[in-house]
């Protein structure tokens, strides 16, 4: 099969070479997929540079979700059959022409997606429910607030939140951003480059919980705009990973600080995590609520392409290779 490595083990985006490798075979309760379409997320960057490095057992190829039809089906496996249309959660190996996934990974492609838009869900759907929803217990009628509101996993939260009832405020950085962000649904979209935050979100009302993908730059913001008993979900550190917090504060408050991450989870806590998000996010994706928006896309051969666009931060919604 073909498939993208990183010529070196880490390196520039340039570092991504299409070459090929042997053809992965399904084992017992696991599925082969054809590959149509694979997301590109920031950890594949981080990957990439050496700083993420894939979890044991775990393929070294990139690519954390895909979406094409089952053509392998291994001993065990029962919900599956040759030729259907499946997306799924990987530990990597996504960036090729072949997968191997745990045969619980895979969600059906509900009746009107197509390859590329399926395969902007898996990731970033999974990382929005398992932190806003679970860790954060964002409920109908409360205020999430979301940093990067116009990545690939902030427009999700934006979809996933309105579709459960709640309401949304917004961060990006530009004018242009902060209209795409309230174009997908934001009730308060904030320009971090000329809005003063801190003020727009207390006239507000404040927030119940914060999904957090800056870090160090946020800190202070984040504790000042949370309400009593509030929920802060870290799950990236964009602007740094150390914080100076007032401790009193979160317990006056009595706000919840915590954070997460998905790739190196257990295998029957992924099959958990995807049962339940079948069973309350799907429907919502059925219903054409949550629909992530696609920047762009890029054929395999130009994985280097679509990482740097990526990297660049200009992109609004996801970015998914093609595989022909």
């Amino acid at each position: 099969m073909k498939a993208v490595e990183i010529t070196g083990g880490s390196g520039p985006a340039t570092a991504l070479t299409l070459v090929e490798r042997p053809d992965p075979v399904a084992g017992a309760g696991q599925i082969r997929i054809r590959v149509r379409a694979a997301g590109v997320n920031r950890p594949d960057i981080l990957q990439r540079l050496g700083r993420y490095p894939a979890p044991p057992g775990a393929s070294d190829i990139l690519g954390l979700e895909v979406a094409g039809e089952v053509d392998q089906v291994g001993d065990g496996v029962s919900r599956w059959s040759v030729g259907d249309r499946v997306c799924a959660l990987l530990g990597g190996g996504g960036y090729a022409e072949y997968a191997v996934v745990d045969a619980r990974h895979a969600l059906p492609v509900p009746d009107g997606l197509d390859w590329v838009q399926a395969a902007a869900l898996p990731e970033t759907v999974c990382t929005v429910f398992t932190n806003v929803f679970e860790s954060g217990g964002l409920k109908p009628d409360e205020t999430l607030l979301i940093h990067g509101a116009t990545s690939g996993i902030g427009v999700t939260a934006v979809q996933m939140a309105r579709a459960a009832g709640a309401r949304v405020i917004a961060t990006s950085r530009g004018p242009d951003k902060a209209a795409a962000a309230r174009a997908l649904g934001a009730d308060l979209s904030l320009d971090a480059r000329s809005d003063d935050m801190a003020a727009a979100i207390a006239a507000f009302g404040g927030v119940d919980v914060v999904l957090d993908m800056v870090g160090t730059d946020y800190a202070a913001l984040n504790l000042e705009a949370l309400k009593p008993f509030g929920r802060w979900v870290v799950i990236a550190t964009l602007s740094g990973n150390r914080a100076e917090i007032d401790l009193a504060r979160i317990m006056m408050k009595r706000i919840v600080l915590t954070g997460s991450t998905l790739r190196a989870r257990p295998a029957d806590e992924k099959a958990r995590l995807i049962a339940a998000v079948e069973a309350t996010v799907w429907p919502w994706v059925t219903a054409g609520a949550v629909r992530p928006p696609v920047e762009a896309t890029f054929p395999l051969a130009d994985a280097a392409l679509a990482h740097l666009r990526l990297e660049a931060g200009e992109h609004v919604g996801k970015v998914v290779l093609t595989v022909s």
